[in-house]
């Protein structure tokens, strides 16, 4: 069995890493990229998954990340 890591970042789709045939490795991808976009000041909503051949999430390995964006404040004269 393979394994994928997607994600969806602020609406749009990528493949992050694929082709693992260990699913250590395949975790231990997805929680860096998890890390990085939770830490990440530009991403407002995203979403992270393990996936298998048949598109399906593995073991529950599916994380959505939201940041509320914070209102600018305009400086008055």
């Amino acid at each position: 069995m393979k394994y994928a890591v997607i994600k969806v970042i602020n609406g749009n789709y990528y493949v992050h890493a694929e082709g693992f045939t260990d699913l250590m490795q395949a975790k231990m991808s997805y929680h860096g990229l998890c890390q990085t976009l939770w830490n990440a000041y530009d991403v407002i909503s995203a979403c992270v998954e393990i996936v298998n051949e048949k598109l399906e999430v593995v073991e529950g390995y599916r994380e959505e990340i939201t940041h509320v964006p914070q209102p600018v404040i305009e400086p008055t004269a």
